[in-house]
């Protein structure tokens, strides 16, 4: 249970556990009701503020609520399942896309845009972020106590070197999809594969006991029966809400650019993923505020995993659903380039961890070459690519002696 707070009857509680709750639900209901009469159809901006706000207050409750059920399951798999839940509006939004895409070919690119940009804002620009955080803090505190500065750097636990291992080899997989052009069935199934494995691998570690705080610490004060059954309640509503956003939500980012004169494809690669991805990053970025660094990187690295498998995994069998061919979902054209740079980029990612250390060269890096690659040019994003392989290979040649040892991680489930 929770240090920070404790169950009792007074109204002081109760308000403090509901009102955040209220505020969220009272979020959803001009969407929902916007929803009801079909005036989206006819306003894609208002629709687009509308539901971007019902997505970005579903994933907030999202996140309150998964940090509570950190208390019902075992270290490891509370870390991949908070992860996982972060993700639930990405996962949403990427699914719809892609289901679209099977009946309507013009859909196809919006598929890969929303997986790449939200792959790429996590580790270009979550990891950095945390770590610049927690940089300025540690250098703060050496400067109030007058201490002789040592180099920062984050370091994480060992089990996190598995995350890497299941990284890696998602990465290495996922070269096939620019290189083939196209994201075939198989390769799908592959990456869903690597993601239960993953899961079955961290379900046996033990973490300490979370510490949570704010709305998620009044959640996981309630007594178990109670906090149960309230968590299950606000899932329900939010996944609800989040669910029949989809797809309003993504026609009104394609129309809303058609309206406002912005590339559509731009939206939907980079506001669609922050709008779904706030909560997580305000989550993160608070662990790193309050020293708790490392479980901030873990939360984001976990969370590029699930994108990254069970999420690019989803894509062609939810193209199939949606009546799609040949059991491939086509990725050509600037699809392909950035499928390749996202690719590359991950591969830098696993390489400057493989020593379970994120220290802030690597921050530097990752977020200037993320900066990089919002640039809007097809020939210069295939460049980058290289350049990220390049400096990837480097990396992995100099941490070599941790290649090995990151891959067999991922075959050695962790005991209690």
């Amino acid at each position: 249970m929770s240090k920070q707070v404790v169950f009792n009857s007074g109204p002081g509680y109760w308000v403090k556990l509901i009102l955040p709750f209220a505020i969220t639900i009272a979020a959803f209901i001009p969407a929902m009701v916007l929803l009801l009469t079909g005036n989206h159809q006819d306003n894609p901006i208002q629709g687009l503020v509308l539901f971007g706000v019902a997505i970005v207050a579903a994933a907030f409750m999202l996140g309150w609520i998964g940090e509570a059920a950190e208390l019902d399951l075992s270290g490891g798999l509370a870390i991949s399942i908070l992860a996982l839940v972060t993700i639930l509006p990405e996962y949403v939004i990427e699914f719809y896309f892609s289901w679209a895409a099977g009946a309507d070919p013009k859909m196809i690119e919006y598929a890969t845009a929303n997986l790449t940009g939200a792959n790429r804002i996590v580790q270009g620009f979550g990891w950095p972020v945390v770590a610049l955080i927690a940089f300025f803090l540690v250098r703060k505190a050496s400067t109030l106590k007058n201490e002789k500065r040592e180099p920062f750097e984050i370091k994480l636990e060992a089990d996190t070197r598995a995350d890497l291992g299941y990284l890696l080899i998602a990465s290495v997989l996922m070269m096939i999809v620019p290189l083939t052009s196209q994201m075939h069935l198989v390769v799908g199934i592959l990456l869903i594969a690597i993601y239960c494995i993953y899961l079955w691998r961290v379900s046996g570690s033990s973490r300490e006991a979370p510490e949570l705080e704010g709305t998620a610490a009044h959640v996981g004060a309630l007594p178990t029966w109670a906090r149960r059954t309230f968590i299950l309640l606000m899932l329900t509503i939010s996944a609800t809400v989040i669910f029949v956003s989809a797809h309003p939500f993504g026609d009104s980012l394609i129309e809303g650019g058609h309206a406002l004169k912005i590339d559509e494809y731009i939206l939907v690669q980079w506001l669609a993923p922050i709008a779904s991805e706030a909560p997580e990053f305000a989550l993160a970025f608070i662990f790193a505020a309050k020293g708790k660094q490392a479980a901030a990187l873990a939360i984001l690295i976990s969370s590029k995993l699930n994108q990254w498998t069970l999420l690019a995994g989803s894509m062609p069998i939810a193209y199939m659903i949606g009546g799609g061919e040949n059991a491939a979902l086509p990725v050509v054209g600037r699809s392909a380039e950035e499928m390749w740079l996202t690719s590359a980029m991950t591969l830098l990612g696993v390489a400057l961890l493989l020593k379970l250390r994120w220290g802030f060269v690597a921050s530097i890096i990752t977020l200037g070459l993320f900066l990089l690659s919002v640039v809007p040019d097809e020939n210069f994003r295939i460049y980058l690519g290289v350049a990220h392989l390049a400096v990837a290979i480097g990396y992995f040649w100099h941490y070599r002696d941790q290649v090995m040892p990151t891959l067999r991680a991922t075959a050695k489930r962790v005991r209690e």
